[in-house]
C-alpha cells in the first residue's frame, strides 16, 4: 500500500470514516493505483473544493477565567506540601490544581475530625480565654506591691510606703512591657 486506508486518512485529518467515504465518493481525495489516499495531495484538494461554510468546526471550550488568587492558593497549598509549584506567570497545570484540591480536601476532613474530637478551639473562645488570663496575671502583679511591701521592707529595715512606691513603680514599667505582646492565632 502506497498511500492511506480510509481510517489512517480520517485521523490524520480528524474527520470519521464515514466523511472521508463521501469525499472519497464526491473525488475530492487523490488515490493512488492501489486505492489509498495519497494524503498530500487529498490535503490540498479538500482545502480547495470543500466550503468552508458547510465545515463543522469543533466549538471551543468557554473557559472562565481563574482569579489571580484561586492560582496563589493551589501555589500555597502546593507548597505546604513540598510538592512542585508553577512559575509565577506560568500557569497551573490541571494536575496541579488537582493535587491541591485533594489537600485541601483532605485538610478540611482532618480539621473537621480534630473539631468532632474537641482537639481544636474557636479562635474567638482562645482570644477571650488568653484575654482573661492575662487579664488576671495583670490584676494579681497590680495587687503583689501593697501585700508584699510591709514583708519586704520589714527584711531590709526600710520604711514600708517607700518600699511600696519602688516596687509599683517597676512592676507596673514591666506590666507596660507585656501590654507590647500581642497572641497571634494565625
Amino acid at each position: 500500500m502506497q498511500g492511506m486506508s480510509e481510517r489512517q486518512y480520517a485521523v490524520h485529518v480528524g474527520l470519521s470514516r464515514g466523511a472521508i467515504q463521501k469525499a472519497k465518493a464526491a473525488e475530492r481525495l487523490v488515490l493512488f493505483a492501489d486505492g489509498s489516499i495519497d494524503a498530500k495531495a487529498s490535503d490540498v484538494r479538500r482545502a480547495e473544493t470543500t466550503d468552508p461554510s458547510k465545515t463543522r468546526k469543533p466549538p471551543e471550550p468557554k473557559l472562565k477565567p481563574v482569579p489571580e488568587a484561586a492560582v496563589a492558593a493551589v501555589g500555597d497549598t502546593l507548597r505546604e506540601q513540598g510538592l512542585a509549584v508553577p512559575a509565577v506567570g506560568g500557569g497551573t497545570t490541571y494536575l496541579q490544581a488537582k493535587t491541591a484540591n485533594e489537600v485541601l480536601k483532605a485538610q478540611e476532613r482532618r480539621i473537621r475530625l480534630q473539631k468532632l474530637k474537641g482537639e481544636l478551639v474557636e479562635r474567638a473562645r482562645a482570644l477571650s480565654l488568653v484575654f482573661r488570663l492575662a487579664r488576671e496575671v495583670r490584676d494579681a502583679w497590680v495587687n503583689w506591691p501593697a501585700r508584699a511591701a510591709a514583708l519586704m521592707a520589714a527584711d531590709l529595715g526600710v520604711e514600708p510606703a517607700a518600699m511600696q512606691k519602688v516596687l509599683e513603680k517597676h512592676v507596673r514599667a514591666h506590666l507596660d512591657e507585656l501590654a507590647e505582646v500581642r497572641p497571634d492565632f494565625r
